[in-house]
């Protein structure tokens, strides 16, 4: 049974990558054109166990101690190359389109948080269509500190205008739902990366966005 408050949600703030959209082969295909410019491999064991992780931590991962200086071009380069194969071919989460609409038709506010690049999220936004749904973005450029610090979904709460409480995040992974706990907000947790009980601490887990627990807990 539903809390009084949780009919009460003003806002719903989506993480990007695992949530909106499955960009993870897009994100591999880039490490792997990176490294083989360097000389380097980088497979499939090497993306899963370094998955999730900031870019300056995979490059030192693969390449070892870098100057800051190199670790900000090679970062920059990569993600000049996930821009380019995602430009166009990125498909959304299931579900997460038809949640989208459903939420703006009941007015409820939205926000990206994620911890990529502004740029990248704005070209995911446009090879969607969805560039005007949202009505704050939080890129990484926007909240330096990293989740599980709450940073991001605070600094997009003070954006919409709305109180923590207020709030319901979507994440999928336990950084992430660290995060919005830490940040005072209610949790969905989508099983798309992650097992469940890895979101075990997030309000509600789901194995997709189209289950009428979503919609229930949303108050849509």
């Amino acid at each position: 049974m539903l809390e009084d408050g949780e009919s009460m949600t003003k806002a719903v703030l989506w993480d990007l990558d695992g949530v909106l959209v499955d960009t993870a082969p897009f994100h591999f295909q880039a490490w792997q054109e990176l490294f083989r410019s360097l000389g380097k491999g980088f497979t499939e064991a090497d993306f899963r166990r370094t998955f999730g992780l900031r870019n300056d931590a995979i490059l030192s991962d693969i390449l070892g101690e870098l100057s800051p200086a190199e670790v900000e071009r090679l970062a920059q380069r990569k993600e000049e190359l996930f821009r380019a194969g995602i430009e166009g071919r990125v498909t959304a989460i299931p579900g997460a389109v038809e949640l989208l609409r459903r939420l703006q038709r009941k007015g409820r506010k939205m926000a990206i948080v994620s911890s990529a690049p502004g740029e990248n999220v704005r070209v995911v936004l446009r090879s969607l269509g969805l560039e005007g749904m949202f009505e704050a973005i939080v890129a990484e450029e926007d909240a330096p500190r990293g989740k599980p610090d709450p940073q991001g979904f605070l600094v997009a709460a003070e954006k919409l205008g709305v109180e923590a409480k207020e709030c319901v995040v979507i994440e999928d992974a336990p950084g992430g739902v660290e995060a919005a706990k830490r940040a005072g907000m209610r949790c969905i947790g989508l099983t798309s990366s992650r097992p469940r009980e890895a979101l075990a601490d997030a309000d509600l887990v789901v194995d997709s966005l189209e289950e009428d627990a979503v919609y229930s807990f949303l108050g849509i």
